[in-house]
C-alpha cells in the first residue's frame, strides 16, 4: 500500500489541525473549493474570515493542495483580465487553477482575478485531496466575475 504521494504527503493523515476563524481574521489565507464542473480555484481571503466551514477542516490537506499546485508546472500565459496588481495572482492560474480575490468591505464576496485557458479538474487530484474538495463543492461555474461565499459552504454568482 502506497503510503505517500509525488511529494511525499501521506494521504492517511490520522489527525488534522483545525484552522479557527479567528487565525484566518484580518490576515492573508487561502482556500480552494470545485466547482460543479470540477474546477478548482484559489480564493484569496485577504482577512475575511467568511469562507466555508470545509475550508478549515485540515490544514495539513490545505496546505497539500496548495503545495500540488505550486509545483506543477506552469502551461499557459497569465490571463489576469485586468491587469496591474492582479498579475502577480496568476501563478496559480498558469497552472490550471482559477484564482479569485476577497473584495474589500464585502461579507464574501469574491472577484474573479485570472481565469485559466485549461482548467484542471478535481479528477487530477490525488484521492486524498478529491475528497478533501469533496466537502468544498460550490454551487456555481468559475469564471464567474464575482461569487459570493458564506460559512455553510453555500455560494452564487453575483450580479454587477
Amino acid at each position: 500500500m502506497k503510503t505517500t504521494d509525488r511529494l511525499g504527503v501521506n494521504p492517511d493523515l490520522s489527525t488534522h489541525t483545525i484552522i479557527t476563524r479567528e487565525e484566518i481574521t484580518d490576515v492573508e489565507f487561502d482556500w480552494f473549493a470545485a466547482d460543479e464542473a470540477g474546477h478548482v480555484a484559489q480564493f484569496l481571503a485577504a482577512g475575511e474570515p467568511t469562507v466555508p466551514a470545509a475550508a478549515l477542516a485540515s490544514e495539513e490537506l490545505l496546505e497539500a493542495l496548495h503545495v500540488w499546485i505550486d509545483v506543477r508546472p506552469e502551461t499557459e500565459e497569465p490571463n489576469a483580465p485586468a491587469g496591474g496588481f492582479d498579475e502577480h495572482l496568476t501563478p496559480p492560474q498558469r497552472r490550471g487553477a482559477y484564482v479569485y480575490d476577497h473584495i474589500p468591505g464585502e461579507v464574501g464576496l469574491y472577484r474573479l482575478v485570472a481565469a485559466p485557458r485549461m482548467p484542471f479538474t478535481v479528477a487530477d487530484l490525488p484521492d486524498y485531496l478529491q475528497s478533501y474538495l469533496a466537502g468544498l463543492k460550490l454551487d456555481v461555474r468559475f469564471g464567474a466575475a464575482k461569487i459570493w461565499v458564506d460559512e455553510g459552504g453555500g455560494a452564487g454568482e453575483s450580479a454587477g
